[in-house]
C-alpha cells in the first residue's frame, strides 16, 4: 500500500521478521532486506534474520525487551521520515507479522501525516509458527472454531480499566493465543476459570519460537500458575485443539518403559541381591 500525494523519493516498507528462523522469512522480506538503505529493527528479531541484510546496509535496534526502551516511539518515527525524506529505502523490521501488536498503526499515522510513501510486507506471525512446531491445528472442526488473539500485557499489569473481556475469552470453542505473556499466568488462569473456562483446558508455553532454543511446557488452564514464566520470548496458547498434542506430550514425559524392564527379572529368572 502506497500513500497518495507524496512528493519525496524514499519508501518505508513495514516488514514482518517471521518468529526468528530465516528459512521462514518471505522472499519479499528477504529482497527487501538485501536493498534497504536502513533497517530499524524491534529487539526480538533474530540476529539470524539481520544477517541477511545487504552489506552496505545501516542496521539500528530500535526495540524494547520488558519495557525497557533503547529510543522512544517518536524518535523512531522520526528515523523513517528523515531518512525517506533523504531519498532512501527503509525497512522498518518488526517481529513476526507487524499488523499483530506490532504498534503498527503509530507508525502508519506518522507515515501518512508527513506524506512519505509506505508498503506493509506481511511476516509469520509466532502463534502460527508455534502451532506448526508443535503439530497442531490452531482450528479444528469439532473442537475449535475461532482463534482469539490477546497480549498479556494486559493481564494483571494495568489495572481493571485495561483488562480484557475475559467472558469472551473463555470460550470452550476457541484456541487463546496470549502474545507475550509474561509473568502474569496465575492472575490469567485465575480470570479465565472464573469467566467459565474449565480449569483442565489444554494449555502450552512456548519459549523462543522456532530457534533452536525452542522450549514447550504443556500443562492446564488450572495449572498454569505453576509455571516458570522467566523464559522469554514466549507465546501461549489454550484451547481443546490443543487435545492430542497434549496427550502425546504426556505420554513422551513417561519414563523410558524399557529400561524399566531391562531392570526387571525376566519370566522364570532369579536374581539373587550380591
Amino acid at each position: 500500500m502506497n500513500t497518495p500525494a507524496t512528493q519525496f523519493p524514499g519508501k518505508v516498507f513495514l516488514v514482518g521478521a517471521g518468529p526468528g528462523d530465516p528459512e521462514l522469512l518471505t522472499l519479499k522480506a528477504h529482497r527487501l532486506l538485501r536493498q534497504a538503505d536502513l533497517v530499524l529493527h524491534d529487539d526480538l528479531v533474530s540476529a539470524a534474520v539481520l544477517s541477511l541484510a545487504g552489506r552496505r546496509t545501516i542496521v539500528v535496534n530500535v526495540g524494547k525487551r520488558c519495557g525497557v526502551k533503547k529510543i522512544t516511539q517518536g524518535e523512531i518515527n522520526a528515523l523513517m521520515v528523515d531518512a525517506a525524506r533523504e531519498g532512501k529505502q527503509v525497512v522498518r523490521l518488526k517481529s513476526g507479522d507487524p499488523g499483530v501488536f506490532g504498534r503498527l498503526n503509530e507508525e502508519l499515522e506518522w507515515l501518512r501525516a508527513a506524506k512519505i510513501a509506505f508498503e506493509i510486507v506481511p511476516g509469520i506471525t509466532t502463534a502460527n509458527a508455534a502451532a506448526a512446531s508443535l503439530g497442531v491445528s490452531l482450528t479444528d472442526r469439532d473442537k475449535s472454531a475461532r482463534v482469539i488473539f490477546v497480549s498479556g500485557h494486559q493481564s494483571g499489569a494495568k489495572g481493571p480499566v485495561d483488562e480484557p473481556d475475559w467472558n469472551s475469552l473463555a470460550q470452550a470453542d476457541a484456541t487463546i493465543v496470549v502474545y507475550m505473556p509474561g509473568k502474569g499466568l496465575r492472575h490469567l488462569s485465575r480470570k479465565l476459570i472464573a469467566a467459565g473456562l474449565a480449569p483442565e483446558t489444554s494449555a502450552v508455553l512456548i519459549a523462543q519460537v522456532s530457534s533452536p532454543q525452542q522450549n514447550q511446557f504443556w500443562t492446564t488452564v488450572g495449572a498454569l500458575g505453576e509455571l516458570d514464566s522467566s523464559a522469554t520470548p514466549s507465546i501461549l496458547l489454550i484451547g481443546r485443539a490443543l487435545d492430542h498434542a497434549a496427550a502425546h506430550a504426556a505420554i513422551e514425559s513417561l519414563p523410558d518403559l524399557q529400561s524399566i524392564k531391562n531392570l526387571l527379572p525376566a519370566r522364570n529368572e532369579r536374581r539373587i541381591a550380591s
